[in-house]
């Protein structure tokens, strides 16, 4: 990996992702929190930390069986295995070294859930002055329709390495396979720092991030997010 116009910029590349209750940002919660950093060592960019932890659910609440059947995590997992909210946000907080670049596949769903996390259980002010990439929107600008983390798995022949396994540390890790794949590819990965696409059919899912220019991405490869 070399990443070589983001380590210009930044000292850290922390991918994320999460699996969740539902859909809904505000109401519903964080059951799987994963993280990988990518520092700088010796000229080279590598993984240094892999960070995969079960999250206890509040009081009264419950993994929907949708979600069991899709992540195979039960009410009684988290019961059992998951951690405090509180200790995940002190967790995540001591992997915003120095200058970090938060990056994730569908960006605005994990930061919207991370915030609402931090918000109720730790201190959302340290995602303040922090910059974002969301490597779904680089992705849709590249590459025809369908959009998912598989379909980027596929076309950058990744199956043999990673999987799209609705578990988060397994996403999180297709999500670094894929980010390397995308570098390879075409290195303008900065251009996308804190700019998300979104379908003008549907408009942005809950609020949108104050940090993060939002742009309309049609399906349309002949349209693309901007004149790069």
């Amino acid at each position: 990996m070399a990443f070589e116009s983001l380590f210009s910029s930044y000292d850290r590349l922390l991918l994320m992702d999460t699996e969740t209750t539902g859909l809904d940002f505000a109401r519903d919660e964080i059951i799987e929190f994963s993280a990988v950093a990518v520092d700088q060592v010796d000229g080279s960019a590598k993984v240094t930390l892999e960070y995969d932890q079960l999250v206890s659910l509040s009081p009264g609440g419950f993994v929907p069986p949708k979600i069991q059947q899709l992540t195979g995590i039960s009410t009684q997992d988290l019961r059992e295995r998951g951690i405090p909210k509180t200790r995940v946000c002190r967790d995540f907080a001591e992997m915003l070294q120095g200058r970090t670049l938060l990056l994730a596949y569908n960006a605005h769903f994990d930061l919207s859930f991370l915030f609402y996390l931090l918000l109720r259980d730790g201190d959302p002010a340290i995602l303040k002055g922090k910059d974002k990439l969301d490597l779904l929107t680089v992705y849709k600008d590249r590459h025809p329709f369908p959009h998912k983390l598989c379909n980027a798995i596929e076309t950058y022949h990744l199956g043999d390495r990673v999987c799209n396994s609705h578990r988060a540390i397994d996403d999180v890790l297709a999500t670094v396979a894929v980010m390397e794949a995308m570098e390879s590819e075409k290195a303008d990965l900065d251009r996308y720092i804190n700019l998300f696409g979104y379908n003008p059919k549907y408009g942005i899912s809950g609020k949108a991030i104050g940090s993060v220019t939002y742009k309309p991405q049609p399906y349309d490869p002949k349209a693309p997010l901007y004149e790069l």
